[in-house]
């Protein structure tokens, strides 16, 4: 009996120390996070295309000073360097409505808001967030996460932080300015 033990020991420390969970769960929050922004594009470039006179900065703030985050505070001005030096605008409101984190309304959109509401990132802290900045005159925008696992993060095997075409090697960024640098 203590050698089946024993066996099952040396087993499962094997399992753990192959399979490593815990690069597991890191890389299935970065594929949210993959996903979020993927559908935040969407929905950012339909009501790009449908509504008459889109504002993408919301009728109180502009955004060629600011960049805006689903964080209640706590980062530096630039959306914590991802975005300038620009003015970080908090928001913890995930409606779809205009209020929300994006200060786009995409209720406005004939065929109703292709979101129920805003994506939060899974970690939502002050390293692991989503940020959004655009360009109001030229109607383009830019989203950013950071990539937590060995996988996607830059240099990893699936890297999207190096291959997104952005302006930063460490961020991965999506979105319809030319070189992802707002």
């Amino acid at each position: 009996m203590l050698i089946v033990i024993g066996i099952l020991a040396v087993l499962a420390t094997i399992t753990v120390l192959v399979l490593n969970p815990a690069q597991l769960f890191a890389q299935g929050r970065d594929s949210q996070r993959i996903s979020d922004l993927s559908t935040t594009r969407s929905a950012l470039s339909l009501y790009l295309a449908t509504v008459t006179s889109p504002d993408l900065d919301g009728a109180t703030t502009a955004c060629s000073s600011r960049c805006y985050v689903n964080l209640a505070s706590g980062l530096a001005t630039g959306c914590g360097s991802r975005h300038g030096t620009k003015t970080v605008n908090y928001d913890t409101d995930r409606t779809v409505d205009g209020t929300g984190w994006i200060p786009v309304d995409f209720s406005s959109i004939s065929s109703g808001a292709p979101l129920s509401n805003l994506p939060v990132d899974p970690t939502n802290d002050t390293t692991n967030f989503y940020s959004y900045a655009c360009d109001n005159t030229n109607k383009t925008f830019e989203l950013n996460a950071d990539m937590e696992s060995l996988r996607y993060a830059q240099g990893g095997e699936d890297s999207v932080e190096d291959s997104d075409g952005g302006n930063s090697a460490t961020i991965y960024e999506v979105g319809s300015e030319p070189g992802l640098d707002i």
